[in-house]
């Protein structure tokens, strides 16, 4: 029975490769590593949560809307276009492992691969189907439940983790490096003792020399600890936009005047749209905005990251199922820096999201944008969690 990496690795065909390294520009040994390693990086990120029961019944979930036979294809087709349902499954996923840190792992991607950091992101993008289609390949062919799959990932995660380059750190894992408990784990097998009598000048020197080791590692565990308080309170707002994904409900398929299905969450976005738009006794009003709720932009910028496609596209679809809905979306920012630059930045924002659902085939005349910067927060500005619950796009309907 193959492990989970080698049935990955059996994925990234030559095909694959020599498709993404014609779209990308980038020599195929360059992508054949980076695929390879965000791959891991996913799967080692999910065998992170393999103990989160309610975070597996969401994997297994996707993974039924997924389909054995649709990641078959993604996997084959990756290095061209990737399937629709594919591409929104891996985007949930992405979303559901890395919220906020995607542009971390995206920048390390580029930085261990040697990739353009332009190009890190579809790299993921493609990874992610790929792992989708792997999982689904086991599920389906051993039978597993949500608790087996757990067990499965479990057991991996030490391999996991060993191909992993170094420094590659995934939210939720621990930063302390497997090398350096492999050395102390040595260095306590060789003082040992063999024999008694001559044996014990050699056991004192070695007790003395894991001492010093000891000391070294926990006074360099001291200070990855003061780096590592300030990089959970940067990831706080990753770990609550996951938790959000979490939380959106099962996903479930719906079609659109016109016969396009969806496959969206419960209680998505989407859904609240839909649900608003068919209702005849919901009025137009300018109190009714819905939340976009899988957007994800780089950090203290307007570009939207590859996984946002997958709700772009639905609204999207959307939109062009009734032709006479239209809407405003709009940008806003916490309380943090400057208001003149929170209100530009919300601004851009806002315009690049009507800008990507333009692109995707709706007429700009049925849109507008507005950036509210930090007016109008939702929620508490002087917690980490509401400052996320802040930053957000949302959209009102103003016609339907």
């Amino acid at each position: 029975m193959s492990s989970l990496l080698d049935s990955l690795k059996d994925r990234i065909s030559p095909d694959v490769v020599r498709g993404l390294a014609s779209n990308l520009g980038e020599s195929g040994d360059t992508v054949q590593h980076a695929l390879q390693t965000g791959g891991v990086a996913i799967l080692t990120a999910l065998a992170a949560k393999a103990q989160n029961s309610g975070f597996l019944s969401q994997i297994m979930g996707l993974l039924s809307n997924f389909g054995a036979s649709n990641a078959m294809g993604a996997a084959a087709g990756a290095g061209s276009s990737i399937t629709s349902t594919a591409s929104q499954a891996g985007g949930t996923l992405l979303n559901m492992l890395f919220g906020n840190n995607m542009s971390g792992i995206q920048s390390k991607l580029a930085e261990v691969s040697g990739l353009r950091a332009s190009s890190a992101g579809t790299i993921l993008a493609s990874a992610a189907p790929m792992v989708l289609g792997t999982l689904a390949s086991k599920v389906n062919s051993e039978g597993l439940s949500a608790s087996g799959l757990g067990s499965m990932l479990s057991a991996e995660l030490p391999r996991l983790r060993s191909f992993l380059p170094a420094g590659f750190s995934i939210p939720g894992l621990s930063s302390v490096s497997s090398n350096v408990a492999s050395e102390v784990s040595r260095v306590r097998d060789e003082v040992q003792p063999k024999a008694t009598g001559m044996m014990w000048p050699a056991i004192i020197i070695g007790l003395i020399v894991l001492g010093a080791l000891i000391w070294f590692f926990n006074r360099g565990n001291s200070v990855n600890n003061a780096v590592n308080t300030a990089s959970n309170a940067a990831s706080q707002a990753g770990n609550a936009v996951a938790n959000g994904v979490a939380n959106l409900g099962a996903f479930f398929q719906t079609s659109l005047p016109g016969g396009i299905v969806l496959n969206i969450p419960q209680n998505g976005v989407e859904n609240k749209l839909l649900v608003f738009i068919k209702d005849p006794n919901a009025q137009v009003n300018t109190e009714t905005w819905f939340d976009f709720d899988r957007l994800l932009f780089d950090t203290n910028a307007a570009t939207l990251q590859p996984s946002s496609q997958e709700q772009l596209g639905n609204i999207a679809n959307i939109l062009k199922a009734y032709p006479n809905v239209h809407i405003r979306i709009g940008g806003y920012t916490d309380n943090q820096g400057d208001a003149a630059s929170n209100l530009k930045l919300s601004q851009d924002r806002a315009d690049n999201v009507m800008h990507e659902i333009v692109v995707l085939g709706v007429d700009p005349a049925r849109m507008d944008s507005k950036g509210y910067g930090e007016d109008h927060p939702v929620a508490d500005n002087s917690t980490d969690a509401g400052r996320a619950q802040n930053r957000r796009i949302s959209m009102r309907v103003t016609q339907k």
